[in-house]
């Protein structure tokens, strides 16, 4: 593939069948058209974040090389979320229950500031059920504004 982008995407599902969501969301995104799929992580059992009560996630992360627009990239991943049961952003609960989550993470070394799309995503260096997985695949991948690997940003995460 030629004029390709290296992207990494954070993977995760706290509902129904979490394997079988993860493992199918995995396979699609070497589906997608001009995308091939390079790499992906263990999963990982980590517990919820934020205020609603609710059941353990399963994490994980994936590298891509793809062809795709970061915005296009964003629209084939919220298509394959809705496929697997998630509900539209407008009626979903902010860091509710999901059958599957999928977070453009990186985008190349591009910064991406529009609406609905922010890449490096804003929280990943404070998430160690993000940066463990990705640690495992691309631990040294350097985070565009903070200048520091995956790795680094891993050892650096308080919990």
């Amino acid at each position: 593939m030629t004029g390709t982008v290296n992207v990494c995407i954070a993977m995760g599902s706290n509902m129904g069948d979490r394997l079988k969501h993860l493992q199918m969301a995995s396979e699609q995104l070497g589906d997608l058209p001009d995308t091939t799929l390079t790499a992906c992580s263990q999963w990982l059992e980590t517990d919820p974040v934020g205020p609603i009560e609710q059941g353990a996630f399963l994490n994980g992360a994936a590298v891509i090389q793809t062809k795709l627009s970061a915005g296009d990239l964003l629209a084939k991943l919220n298509a394959i979320e809705h496929e697997h049961g998630r509900q539209d952003q407008a009626t979903r609960v902010k860091w509710g229950p999901r059958p599957l989550d999928l977070d453009i993470i990186f985008y190349g070394d591009q910064i991406i500031d529009q609406p609905g799309l922010i890449v490096p995503h804003p929280l990943m260096h404070e998430r160690s059920f993000v940066l463990q997985p990705l640690s495992e695949i691309a631990s040294d991948w350097v985070h565009p504004k903070l200048g520091l690997t995956v790795k680094q940003l891993l050892a650096n995460v308080k919990s």
